[in-house]
């Protein structure tokens, strides 16, 4: 590198490297440093890629719809040229079953229709047609496998579903993330891994940039933390968590990888579906194969990492408990006894909404808490993340006065405080991997 960056992004997840493609457009010389070897190596690879609409908070439904026209014209996005491989997102719809957990989607079908977000509001019949795997009965409140319990119906069926047909994910997330770190490159963007930041440098009350493990000091004026689940370890190096309200720990999560039934194709005649009811949401994966995650009920413990780096990277019983909590709602569902899947952080923020915010550094930014429902986000996550860095720099306080952002696609203007690190816990939230 022959220049002194503008700005350094700890972190080439899908976000951190959005924020650089959308920063290096804006006309920074951005930095981005990441300990990984490639970008997207990190919690990114191991997520879900699921690309959403229904949430259970306004802000966050109007984020998430804005979010997904982004991977509806990735490569338009992008602009890298017809030669370069790119992350495919495969539209399958997303059904997510009523329950009384969920309110029965009152809420999350209000925000859409004020947002003009189509969806549909199923019949159990529709939902029979859709999936004909699946049984309608009520199984709540979810429990584990070893519940003497486990696999009572409570006598009562589900009242339906609500289907928004945009809803899918994305083949390769890690790919994702290299996409938008080349697209960053072709505006001038620079990006160095294997590089561990081992502090943040501060001079005359801000940001001067940070020190890498190995002891070299690189000097910036705004240094943006998206380091994942190593988030809440760069924040306490910036001494910037005492006004924080909104912590973030890294939380070891478990996706389950099972084969579709026998006689059905998952992969081509699935869809993404979230289940409130037995407490795990499913998308299809290639080889006819369906991932399993859990949403976080009660019965399952947060299993909270001591180090973003050194945990348990294997199964559990928790595989088992996902795999026959789904096996409820598709009794032909088999089980393999080799467990196949993905062990991975988290980075979660204590109300599950994540933290777009400046910090009581100068100079200092963070978009922290993302992991588990933000990686649909990262287009626009990038695009207001580098709206904001603008707008504090130009001499602004964000804390009082805060930004006030234009959703392109949609055209609504979303208050960016929503996400201040200094917000009451919102009530709003569904307090799991749901957000």
């Amino acid at each position: 590198m022959t220049r002194t960056p503008d700005a350094i992004i700890i972190g080439t997840g899908v976000i951190g490297a959005a924020i650089a493609f959308e920063l290096a457009k804006a006309g920074f010389r951005t930095l981005s440093l990441d300990r990984n070897a490639q970008a997207g190596h990190g919690s990114t690879a191991g997520s879900c890629a699921i690309i959403r609409m229904h949430y259970s908070t306004f802000d966050g439904t109007a984020f998430a719809w804005e979010g997904y026209h982004y991977w509806r014209d990735w490569a338009e996005y992008l602009a890298l040229g017809k030669d370069q491989p790119l992350a495919q997102f495969r539209e399958t719809g997303c059904m997510v079953m009523k329950s009384p957990a969920n309110d029965h989607l009152s809420r999350h079908m209000k925000y859409s229709a004020d947002l003009d977000c189509p969806f549909e509001d199923l019949s159990p019949d529709e939902v029979r047609r859709k999936m004909p795997i699946y049984t309608l009965d009520s199984f709540a409140p979810p429990k584990r496998a070893d519940d003497p319990d486990f696999g009572q119906s409570n006598g009562r069926t589900l009242s339906g579903a609500v289907y928004w047909p945009n809803g899918g994910y994305v083949t390769d997330p890690a790919l994702s993330a290299q996409n938008l770190m080349a697209a960053a490159a072709m505006h001038g963007a620079e990006v160095r891994h294997r590089a561990e930041v081992a502090d943040i440098l501060v001079s005359n009350g801000r940001v001067a940039g940070v020190k890498l493990a190995g002891g070299e000091e690189i000097h910036a004026p705004v240094v943006i933390n998206v380091a994942g689940p190593g988030s809440n370890q760069i924040n306490t190096l910036a001494g910037v968590t005492g006004d924080m309200t909104i912590a973030t720990r890294p939380l070891r999560q478990e996706v389950t990888h099972v084969p579709s039934p026998a006689g059905f194709d998952f992969e081509n005649d699935g869809m993404i579906v979230s289940d409130s009811d037995v407490a795990v949401y499913v998308r299809p994966e290639h080889g006819n194969h369906i991932l399993i995650g859990s949403e976080d009920p009660e019965c399952d413990p947060h299993d909270w990492a001591q180090s973003d780096t050194d945990y348990n990277r294997d199964f559990t019983d928790q595989w088992t408990t996902q795999a026959m909590r789904y096996a409820q709602r598709v009794p032909s569902l088999g089980i393999p006894s080799k467990m196949r899947g993905v062990v991975d952080l988290y980075d979660a923020s204590t109300d599950w909404i994540p933290i777009y915010d400046k910090s009581s550094l100068p100079g200092y930014y963070m978009a922290c808490g993302t992991s588990g429902n933000q990686f649909k986000n990262a287009p626009i996550a990038g695009k207001m993340m580098a709206a904001l860095v603008a707008y504090c720099e130009a001499g602004n306080d964000h804390d009082t006065a805060p930004l006030s952002f234009t959703l392109p696609y949609i055209q609504r203007d979303i208050d960016v405080g929503f996400y201040s690190r200094k917000r009451e816990i919102n009530a709003e939230s569904s307090f799991s991997v749901l957000g």
